[in-house]
């Protein structure tokens, strides 16, 4: 399909500030409804990789639309079906720009259901702004009756909050659940890891249960690792690190919660911390960086360390580890360890920066050692005395 619009990074040539836009490829002309939408993105406190990732939904759901012919703030029912089906039928573009017989790459049903949420999305801000008729949004939901609720949902006294409106446009899908990491195939990455860097961020990641957005966007005077901060104004005692929301950082990397946060760290992740430092020391090009994961061994030297530059660093490591290792399955380690040891929810929740309890559901598994020692508890075909 050929690229009409296309979703673009906009630099202001005034204040030099940063946005995305959805344009003509060819005029440059801004599609000024998609690029409100994504300016409203930005203004709501979504982060910089959020809009990136919109304006790439909002600009193929355009093109579709053109390449149907259809008006896109009125697409109609049959061209919203269309456009779900064509999602996962429609062979993407090869990554080398080199078609390969038989490697054709498709869509998932859970990445055409991430477009069309967008699509979604994008239609009710335009019927909310007057560029979208009413008849349009209605037809991206209907009533439906829940059997089952998550826990802790309130149906009311009658049931009466049984019924919602659920997404018309939406394939079903299985859950793949989270994926977690033994401690042996940690401590392997951690010996795998080439550098310091990468093994304090492994580290980092496996200890605390920080977020990926959360470690790179952590700042040197966020780190307090001797056993009194009060000189540096924090009462709290030991070793801790602080997780703070800034929506000012260079790489344009942000702590997903709202809410400022300290999480304690150990000794040996201390000592990972100082070997880094010793690293990074090697490097003038580093020595102004306020922030603390930095470019050290390509150009720009010193540069804060971008989201692409630590996805390119795990692939690297999978490789050598012969297993997969993505940054939230660390998070997704630490949380499942902690709650498998008792540590209390409340105290888990609390680290992990979750607004609601609710979060927690996902991260507590059986093991398959739990599940044995239960079954045999209630063995009946063993003789008791």
């Amino acid at each position: 399909m050929e690229r009409i619009f296309v979703g673009e990074r906009a630099v202001s040539a005034v204040t030099g500030s940063e946005r995305w836009v959805v344009a003509d490829a060819r005029t440059y002309d801004l599609h000024q409804q998609a690029s409100a939408y994504l300016a409203s993105l930005r203004a709501r406190g979504c982060s910089p990789n959020t809009e990136r990732a919109y304006a790439g939904r909002i600009a193929l759901y355009l093109n579709y639309c053109r390449m149907r012919r259809l008006e896109w703030a009125e697409p109609g029912f049959l061209g919203l079906t269309g456009l779900q089906q064509w999602l996962v039928e429609v062979p993407l573009a090869p990554r080398t720009g080199r078609v390969v017989p038989g490697a054709a790459r498709l869509r998932s049903r859970g990445s055409a259901n991430a477009v069309m949420t967008v699509v979604g999305e994008f239609l009710r801000f335009g019927t909310a702004h007057g560029w979208v008729p009413a008849c349009t949004t209605e037809l991206l939901s209907a009533p439906k009756m829940l059997r089952f609720t998550p826990p802790g949902y309130d149906t009311g006294e009658s049931g009466q909050r049984r019924q919602v409106r659920a997404a018309t446009f939406r394939f079903k899908i299985t859950e793949p659940g989270y994926e977690d990491l033994s401690a042996e195939q940690i401590r392997r990455m951690l010996a795998l890891a080439p550098r310091a860097r990468e093994r304090f961020l492994v580290g980092l990641l496996a200890c605390t249960g920080l977020r990926i957005g959360e470690a790179l966007g952590l700042r040197r005077g966020d780190m307090h690792l001797l056993a009194s901060s009060r000189a540096a104004g924090c009462g709290i005692e030991g070793p801790h690190v602080h997780v703070r929301r800034r929506a000012d950082n260079p790489n344009r990397a942000l702590a997903k919660s709202r809410f400022s946060r300290y999480v304690p760290i150990t000794a040996d992740l201390v000592a990972l911390y100082t070997d880094y430092q010793y690293e990074r020391d090697q490097v003038p090009q580093a020595a102004h960086s306020q922030m603390v994961f930095v470019n050290l061994f390509r150009p720009p030297l010193g540069r804060p360390m971008s989201y692409p530059n630590t996805k390119e660093a795990f692939e690297r490591l999978a490789r050598a580890a012969g297993h997969a290792c993505r940054p939230h399955m660390l998070r997704h380690s630490a949380a499942t360890r902690w709650l498998r040891e008792g540590v209390d929810r409340d105290v888990v929740q609390r680290l992990l920066g979750h607004a609601s309890p609710l979060s927690m559901e996902s991260y507590r598994h059986v093991d398959v050692a739990e599940a044995r020692a239960a079954v045999e508890h209630v063995d009946w075909l063993r003789e008791r005395s």
